[in-house]
């Protein structure tokens, strides 16, 4: 047998099992297909339906604060309340803030739970979410006690973030106005020896200390 022979002879065997292997496999082979087919299709689908549900609620939104009045309060209220509860990652933390603006809502309660679906449910960039701990701080800091706005900052001020000057300057104004000096002079401190400080508010704790904390 010459090695043209055996060529052809291992040239047909190769086919053969090639063609053994797709008889064998070939449920799987086209399940498989029809599975990459679905999840593509699957994909372009959700892409769409969420496109076509922020156009919804964008739309929503907008003839909300459009339409709004002090005769409409409530029923404002429980549109934006909606907005909120479906969790959109615009137009819920944009909800709150003008419930907050136009005070829609006297419950703290209700209120403090608005700012947790946004900050910990809807899946915010850090930046984002750093801000909206902040306006939660913010919030709370002209009714809570010390330890619980302390420990709603507590995110922002334990690592370095665009937002912590401001969540130094927030605990510094509110020891400040308690007229718990020691205290508000060792934020402001905090702010002045920050590298990343905002440069505004790092010159509001600068001209603070020297016009009421210099001996």
């Amino acid at each position: 047998m010459n090695d043209q022979e055996i060529e052809i002879i291992n040239s047909s065997t190769r086919n053969e099992k090639i063609k053994i292997f797709f008889k064998s496999y070939l449920k799987i082979i086209i399940t498989i297909f029809i599975l990459i087919l679905v999840i593509i299709s699957g994909m372009f689908l959700y892409k769409d339906y969420a496109f076509n549900k922020k156009i919804k609620i964008s739309n929503q939104f907008n003839n909300i604060v459009i339409s709004y009045n002090d005769k409409n309060k409530s029923s404002t209220l429980d549109k934006l309340d909606s907005i909120i509860l479906s969790k959109d990652s615009t137009y819920a933390p944009l909800s709150l803030y003008f419930i907050l603006e136009n005070n829609l809502l006297e419950s703290q309660e209700k209120i403090n739970q608005y700012f947790d679906i946004i900050i910990n449910e809807i899946g915010l960039d850090e930046d984002l979410k750093n801000l909206n701990i902040y306006k939660k701080g913010l919030y709370n800091s002209n009714f809570q006690q010390e330890d619980q706005i302390l420990n709603i900052l507590n995110p922002i001020l334990t690592k370095d973030n665009p937002w912590k000057s401001h969540a130094l300057y927030l605990a510094a104004e509110y020891y400040y106005n308690k007229n718990e000096m020691q205290k508000s002079k060792e934020f402001y401190l905090k702010i002045t020896n920050l590298e990343t400080a905002n440069k505004e508010i790092k010159l509001k704790a600068q001209l603070r200390i020297q016009r009421d904390f210099s001996e």
